[in-house]
């Protein structure tokens, strides 16, 4: 298939990994750009030389496009940026933070730009300020999320209206029926996330990978709307966010709440009690752990397959 997508990243298919914290290492960005989608590295779990030695890795892994994700809000963000440039990481996708402030100076430097978006306006400012497309993430994907609670079905026609770039559709897509649904609504691509969590390259833990597995409808809610939305898989920690939050809690008492490296905890050491465990709405129509090669050939399987369907209806 070849669309401005496929043409921006130079890769076979128009399916991308997304760069999920403490998940996204470069075991799981080289085998899924090998398989022909765009492997992301999360750059946000990442201390800056573990980036560098995860860039280098992916490079020698892999001969195909990856990128890498980077969250503005990161402290260590120039560092980041510097080092990136230094290793000629062609593909950059920033989040959670003001495009503006990133785009020329890595545009400067030969780098395709994606932004990660979750509303109209901001869609507005990211392609003012010059990127190459836009990731439109709708309410049900995994991790940081945004305050607007719009889902993808409504985000992605709203923001393919909007702007001219190209869009890519997130949240919520983990087949190809789902990916065949994003581009009717005007996507040009698909980033999934949850399904890349469990695959047998994500760094995740294998307990948190069985979790994810284990869960069912409505075992996510997005929680810490005070300070950074983020969705939560059930388990004690979601249940003392949740109770706090029903009290009352203000921002101090959730930052006391989340305390340090817990998200570390849950999803990369396996603390399925007390760890925060951050996975997406689709988590519940997840079966089984496999390569990341299988999962990309059966989204992009399931994608044709629906596709002809779709042409052999009657109306």
């Amino acid at each position: 298939m070849g669309n401005r997508i496929t043409e921006l990243f130079n890769i076979s298919y128009p399916i991308i990994q997304a760069g999920m914290v403490w998940c996204s290492g470069w075991r799981l960005a080289s085998a899924v750009s090998n398989a022909g989608g765009l492997g992301i590295i999360g750059a946000g779990s990442m201390y800056p030389e573990v980036l560098r030695d995860h860039v280098r890795k992916c490079k020698a892994a892999t001969s195909k496009p990856f990128a890498v994700n980077v969250p503005l809000m990161y402290p260590q963000v120039k560092d980041i940026m510097d080092i990136l440039v230094e290793e000629g990481v062609k593909i950059i996708f920033t989040s959670a933070g003001n495009p503006d402030t990133w785009t020329s100076f890595l545009k400067e430097h030969q780098i395709t730009v994606v932004h990660v978006i979750a509303n109209t306006k901001f869609a507005l400012k990211a392609e003012a300020s010059g990127v190459d497309a836009v990731v439109a993430e709708g309410f049900e994907a995994g991790g940081h999320n945004g305050r607007e609670e719009t889902t993808t079905l409504c985000l992605v026609p709203l923001i393919k209206k909007a702007v001219k770039i190209p869009v890519i559709a997130a949240g919520g897509i983990a087949s190809g029926a789902a990916m065949l649904a994003a581009m009717a609504l005007g996507a040009e691509g698909v980033q999934v996330g949850s399904a890349f969590a469990v695959a047998e390259e994500s760094s995740a833990h294998q307990h948190f990978k069985e979790k994810i597995l284990e869960a069912r409808e409505g075992d996510t809610q997005l929680r810490m709307k005070l300070l950074l939305p983020v969705r939560l898989l059930s388990n004690p920690f979601a249940a003392a966010v949740a109770k706090a939050e029903a009290e009352g809690a203000d921002k101090k008492m959730l930052l006391g709440l989340l305390g340090r490296a817990r998200a570390k905890a849950g999803m990369f050491e396996g603390d399925l009690e007390e760890g925060e465990l951050e996975i997406g709405q689709v988590s519940a129509s997840l079966t089984k752990i496999a390569g990341a090669k299988a999962i990309l050939e059966q989204i992009w399987h399931e994608f044709l397959v629906e596709k002809e369907r779709i042409t052999q209806l009657r109306f």
